[in-house]
């Protein structure tokens, strides 16, 4: 979810739900320590409760990345042994740690003793040529010894070798049932899946024998979903009783971000695909895409924008 789930991102889905997750993009420990703090890990308080995601691969610059979040107020601290770019090979974190489980366990017992907030970390089932059982049975292990607090496992392998990672999201077949089989042969390990769940109607099958069910690109390409979440899953109110009024409700968020400097595109492009299927859905996005880029757009372009879509009372008119 690189460059997708800013901070600005992140605001937009706790309007549509109050008790999911949420998950920063990846951050290196090198950033994390040397960079410019008060930027890459700037959050809105309404974010809560968010996890700060870490990549790396040393467990004393993990451990002090850790602090550093736990002192920023974030809930969780997630280890990326999942991603599979070249960028991440070359700095030999992210998938490639699936190829060093001790060390996995070392980093975790590392963040584990430096942090009281949860420490968990998302995985594939395994990378390249290895056998799927043991390679996420060996990660298992060596992190659940460690004291890590749930485990993330996107079902699917990592090629590390021949596949670009746009293909590694959807190339490799999925396998839930390893995943299911890892459940039980950890039964007091927290195991949350991920991976092609379109839908919380998808995730729902996931439920009755796992602990959580991670929502990647569907949450993000169809934020919509977002709002029954809480309905569905805690028994809670929706934050907003549509999708136009959750955007509503962000405008006060965009003025402020645009007296700040913000460029209102870097706001909403995280909103192109919140009306799809929706009449006017096309014209809203065009609006978006043609005038919010244009030097000083302000928060009018969103409103009119939003002018465009047909008004909910007529669509159930026009379905009565």
């Amino acid at each position: 979810m690189m460059e997708w789930t800013d901070r600005h991102c992140r605001f937009f889905h706790r309007l549509l739900t109050r008790r999911a997750l949420l998950y920063t993009e990846m951050l290196t420990t090198g950033a994390v320590i040397h960079g410019d703090r008060a930027r890459l890990l700037a959050y809105d308080a309404a974010e809560h409760p968010v996890a700060l995601q870490l990549g790396g691969c040393d467990p004393h610059a993990l451990a002090h990345s850790a602090r550093i979040g736990e002192d920023f107020d974030y809930d969780e601290i997630n280890l990326n042994a999942g991603c599979p770019s070249d960028r991440v090979q070359e700095g030999r974190f992210g998938a490639c740690l699936m190829a060093e489980p001790q060390l996995i366990g070392e980093c975790v017992a590392a963040m584990k003793a430096a942090v009281r907030v949860p420490v968990t970390v998302k995985c594939r089932i395994g990378i390249d040529e290895q056998d799927s059982e043991e390679a996420l049975e060996a990660l298992a292990t060596a992190a659940e010894t460690a004291g890590v607090d749930a485990l993330v496992v996107h079902a699917r392998k990592a090629w590390l070798k021949g596949l670009s990672p746009r293909e590694n999201r959807e190339v490799p077949p999925l396998d839930y049932e390893r995943v299911y089989r890892l459940k039980r042969s950890h039964p007091a390990l927290p195991i949350v899946i991920n991976g092609g769940i379109a839908s919380l109607e998808q995730g729902d099958t996931h439920f009755s024998r796992l602990d959580g069910v991670m929502m990647g690109r569907a949450a993000y390409q169809e934020p919509w979903r977002l709002l029954a979440v809480d309905p569905q899953l805690f028994g809670a109110p929706a934050p907003f009783p549509t999708p136009e009024a959750a955007v509503a409700a962000f405008v006060p968020y965009v003025i402020r971000e645009l007296e700040r400097g913000t460029r209102l595109a870097a706001m909403t492009r995280h909103l192109l695909g919140l009306f799809r299927g929706v009449p006017g859905a096309r014209a809203f996005r065009r609006h978006l895409a043609t005038e919010a880029v244009k030097p000083g757009a302000g928060a009018d372009v969103l409103l009119h924008a939003l002018s465009l879509l047909q008004p909910r009372v007529e669509l159930a008119k026009a379905a009565a």
